[in-house]
């Protein structure tokens, strides 16, 4: 059985570089999956910039890496990407969910949001977008620009990894 090793870096600084996941409880691992959660939550919480699309990435994959049911949420920024709002908007089942850019569009108003970065996970594990997925992306972008929020990105999570729209071309 293969483990997965996380490098180790010579930081003297670094309480956590030397610990191997083989090495913890469930329970530990349960715990740091909890602190790596909330460290990554402050740095997506209000007023933060958001500098790091790996951060962003990670944030995601802890908060909907379990999920069973496919969820759809938006970061709202500010003009300097700075957080205003991270809302989970639709729950859907296992295999899609209803997103309504109405909803969208008003949720972005009332964070006077200037910007938006979509996400949504995928319960197979697969981040691969689906064709819905992009003509979701590009409707919600088209009404978005109506009231001069752009879109930034669509970021699809599964516990294989993430997709990134922006990282594949133009929204």
């Amino acid at each position: 059985m293969m483990q997965n090793v996380l490098p180790l870096t010579t930081d003297a600084g670094d309480r956590f570089a030397a610990i191997r996941p083989s090495e913890l409880s469930e329970t530990e691992q349960a715990s740091l999956v909890r602190l790596a959660l909330a460290v990554l939550q402050a740095r997506h919480r209000p007023g933060e910039y958001l500098n790091s699309p790996d951060a962003t990435r990670d944030y995601l994959r802890l908060l909907l890496g379990e999920r069973r049911n496919e969820v759809f949420g938006t970061l709202f920024l500010d003009n300097r990407h700075r957080v205003l709002c991270v809302e989970e908007l639709f729950q859907g089942t296992l295999d899609g969910a209803s997103v309504h850019p109405r909803v969208v569009v008003q949720r972005a108003l009332a964070c006077n949001a200037a910007a938006a970065i979509f996400y949504h996970n995928h319960p197979s594990g697969l981040p691969e977008p689906s064709r819905a997925d992009e003509a979701l992306t590009r409707k919600l972008r088209d009404a978005l620009s109506l009231i001069e929020v752009r879109v930034l990105d669509h970021i699809v999570v599964g516990c294989e990894g993430t997709v990134s729209f922006a990282e594949r071309g133009p929204l």
